[in-house]
């Protein structure tokens, strides 16, 4: 390992912080995983195994696990991977054992319900001190852990400290591509859930491969004006983080969130959908802030706001289908 790093601390031990945490400590890092669940703490300490997330994936030796969040206060790094909605909660809970200029990396994808704000605002809220950057791309947790071949970007302003952490936890299986612009790798990494929710509709409801192809890339037009707006590049959402992450979230089953809308297209209720899922689908809370988004800043996203109507009830699948297919035609740029 090269650069100043020799430590990594992950706050969240789902199946996507767990998979992060097996990519630092293959990258030589003493990683200290936090977990709020005693089981998961247990699982991993004794079996080696986060059995509740990421069951059959037997974790590296230098990941350890714990519940106290001030113990990973000492690390020289720290990976944020909460869920998007619960992110201020745990940024502001670890705040008082944070020392300033701890390097912080979002793992987490979504805008925060109420506020609207990405990430990284809530970072700078919570932890001002902090120096961040935001990891983001195509990436299922099941295939990082097994270390199965991946490319992210990592985004970060400081150009120095963006390549010393692609150092610390890159692998020749785990490729971090480094930009400077966060707003575009979060906004990408947010946008993305809800256009694979609907990408799952059209699956569930059979409306075929041509339906798909051109849902994915209405919806990456959508999330390029949404983030365009916001203050981001287009360049960014062309990479990993945006039609990199888009393309693999809407294609595949092992997507959450594509899981939730194929439910969705064969007839089922959001609550039937959601049943049994330990693993959060965060297009699901980040769908209705996504749309105020949009409508505060005068962007139409047409594919996102029918997600975000179906979600809440206000109509139903076939509304919503309608409702797309029946919008004035127009140029396409």
């Amino acid at each position: 390992m090269s650069g100043p790093f020799r430590s990594a601390g992950v706050i969240g031990a789902g199946a996507w912080g767990t998979a992060l945490a097996q990519v630092c400590a293959r990258a030589g890092l003493d990683t200290l995983l936090w977990a709020r669940e005693p089981e998961v703490i247990a699982s991993i300490t004794e079996a080696r195994e986060n059995r509740l997330f990421l069951p059959g994936v037997i974790l590296e030796d230098g990941v350890r696990a714990t519940g106290d969040l001030a113990a990973l206060a000492g690390a020289d790094l720290i990976l944020a991977v909460p869920p998007a909605q619960h992110m201020r909660a745990t940024l502001t809970a670890f705040a008082p054992s944070a020392r300033p200029g701890l390097p912080i990396v979002l793992c987490a994808k979504g805008v925060e319900q109420g506020s609207l704000k990405l990430m990284t605002d809530v970072l700078a809220e919570t932890l001002p001190q902090a120096r961040p950057a935001v990891l983001s791309g195509p990436s299922f947790a099941a295939e990082v852990s097994r270390a199965l071949p991946t490319a992210v970007t990592l985004a970060c302003p400081d150009p120095e400290l963006g390549e010393a952490l692609a150092a610390a936890i890159a692998t020749p299986l785990f490729r971090p591509y480094l930009a400077a612009d966060m707003i575009g790798a979060e906004a990408g990494g947010a946008v993305k859930n809800v256009l694979a929710i609907a990408c799952g509709i059209v699956e569930g409801r059979g409306l075929g491969r041509s339906a798909h192809a051109a849902l994915i890339t209405r919806g990456f037009a959508e999330m390029t004006r949404l983030a365009v707006s916001m203050g981001a590049e287009a360049e960014t959402l062309a990479g990993l983080c945006g039609l990199g992450d888009l393309v693999l979230t809407c294609s595949s089953r092992q997507s959450r969130n594509m899981s939730v809308g194929i439910a969705l297209g064969e007839g089922r209720t959001l609550e039937e959908a959601l049943a049994g899922k330990l693993s959060v689908a965060e297009g699901v809370a980040s769908a209705p802030a996504v749309r105020q988004l949009a409508a505060r800043l005068g962007i139409e996203t047409p594919i996102c706001e029918a997600v975000a109507a179906l979600l809440a009830g206000e109509i139903a699948v076939e509304a919503a289908i309608e409702g797309l297919l029946s919008r004035p035609l127009k140029a396409e740029r």
